[in-house]
């Protein structure tokens, strides 16, 4: 019998539906080598050597904090039990010394239940913080979210590279172009709406609309909007199709300019420049966006009976 970490908080759980065989996944997650390629928790997993064959595997573990720092750790497999059925499970439990880590210790498993359609893969775990009242509600407002999030969108990875073939470099390269070009888009629009026309109503704005026949009065509107769209950029994170929007939306603009103030388009900083450099963050956001992980793809509350 396994005994765990129990704090007030439930722990935390993650599960998602891997569509290959049981033996593919045990082997993506169980060899350290394999495993730190894909979570984004650890930089770096090491068995350590044992005594005795029937010892329990000790390993060692390491996470970077940006800024050329790390958290060490170690850990132990404290038991795998393998069912008729074909359900595996395999406990373990780990601690860091470091005083940089808010975990002290904790424990869990990771759990391969064979379904018609692949894996059911799923991970229990939970732990006590270092740095007492302090330590606790950073890990109640911060720390907690952001690690259960960190191991959802790793499962996720994890389904990618094993269902799609996707390397984990490579999903995580996409991921950050993407979020680079969702920033960029977001950035653009909301200097937009706010600097030229609701802070400082630029002649050049009022003038635009004026060749367009339009009133110059709009322009509070037409920024509130721009302001709009740079907020759903960011909240509909996953909406790849807001990408095709924003292309047209960019070519009707500089049409539109074109046709009617076209003497806009040889000033230093022009709608050409702007628009086609809108279109392109847009075109590499989309192409980037095809095959993301999310750890909304993942189960995050375990059903009754489950941890």
């Amino acid at each position: 019998m396994v005994s765990f970490v129990v704090v007030d908080d439930p722990g935390i759980y993650v599960e998602i539906l891997i569509r290959v065989g049981a033996d593919e996944v045990w082997r993506y997650t169980q060899v350290p080598d394999l495993h730190q390629l894909w979570d984004l928790r650890f930089s770096a997993i090491d068995y350590l050597p044992k005594c005795a064959e029937d010892e329990p595997q000790r390993f060692r573990y390491a996470t970077r904090i940006g800024f050329g720092l790390e958290i060490h750790g170690e850990g132990q497999s404290t038991g795998t039990r393998e069912e008729a059925t074909g359900l595996r499970t395999s406990a373990l439990k780990f601690w860091s010394s470091d005083p940089k880590s808010l975990i002290e210790e904790g424990s869990g498993y990771w759990r391969y239940v064979p379904t018609p359609g692949g894996v059911r893969f799923l991970t229990w775990y939970d732990y006590r913080t270092r740095f007492g009242a302090v330590g606790q509600l950073i890990d109640r407002l911060a720390f907690r979210p952001l690690i259960g999030w960190a191991t959802a969108w790793s499962f996720d990875r994890l389904r990618l590279w094993v269902d799609r073939g996707v390397p984990p470099e490579i999903s995580m390269r996409m991921a950050t172009i993407h979020a680079l070009a969702r920033l960029g888009i977001g950035f653009t629009w909301l200097w937009q709406g706010l600097v030229p026309k609701l802070l400082f109503a630029s002649a050049d704005e009022k003038a635009m609309l004026a060749a367009a026949g339009l009133p110059p009065s709009l322009l509070p509107a037409i920024g509130a909007l721009e302001l709009i769209f740079a907020i759903a950029t960011l909240a509909l994170w996953r909406w790849r199709t807001l990408f095709i929007w924003n292309v047209l939306l960019m070519i009707v603009a500089l049409v539109a300019v074109a046709l009617r103030s076209p003497s806009y388009l040889a000033a230093a900083f022009n709608p050409v420049t702007l628009n086609v450099a809108m279109v392109l963050l847009s075109l590499a956001g989309y192409l980037s966006a095809a095959e993301l992980p999310s750890a909304s793809r993942c189960l995050r509350n375990a059903p009754k009976g489950i941890a």
